[in-house]
């Protein structure tokens, strides 16, 4: 009998386990854990790369974004632009065509009083004429009749008279 047992003994089985667990970790390596391991590296790259390409997708997008704002704002401005250019010229056919038409207007004005003044005129022709014919038609009544100043006076306020109501029908 042993009067002292150590906390480790040598034992065959001991060795034999151990080696069977180095062998076994040996083909387990060689087989599983190199090819886990390169599937887990490729795995890993594989998010990585994922991960960078989403990360350079956000970047384009933002750019993008970016890019896209400053086109609107670009044509917001243009537009805004073309619309006070359009009010531009807007503004200045209205104040064209109303020269135009002040102008046409005076234009008129004055062809309608240059035909005024040629009507006038024909009147005052006529209405000299007309007295002409009055002072000659009572002349020759006056002289067709020598007669007395009460008589003349008759005779010429009813020749006015007959000459009114022909001037007035015609």
């Amino acid at each position: 009998m042993e009067l002292y047992t150590g906390l480790i003994e040598f034992n065959w089985t001991l060795l034999i386990n151990m080696a069977s667990m180095i062998v076994l970790f040996l083909i387990l390596r060689k087989k599983f854990f190199l090819k886990i391991r390169a599937h887990m590296q490729k795995r890993e790259q594989a998010v990585a790369d994922s991960i960078a390409n989403a990360e350079n997708k956000n970047v384009e997008a933002a750019q993008l974004y970016a890019d896209y704002q400053k086109k609107l704002a670009d044509v917001d401005e243009e537009a805004r632009e073309r619309t006070k250019q359009t009010m531009i010229k807007a503004e200045a056919q209205a104040k064209e065509i109303i020269a135009e038409a002040q102008k046409k207007s005076v234009e008129l004005l004055k062809r309608n009083e240059l035909e005024i003044e040629r009507e006038k005129e024909q009147a005052v022709g006529d209405f000299k004429d007309q007295i002409a014919n009055l002072a000659i038609f009572a002349a020759e009544k006056i002289l067709e009749k020598q007669l007395d100043t009460k008589e003349q006076h008759v005779i010429v306020g009813k020749i006015i008279e007959d000459a009114g109501r022909m001037t007035w029908q015609s």
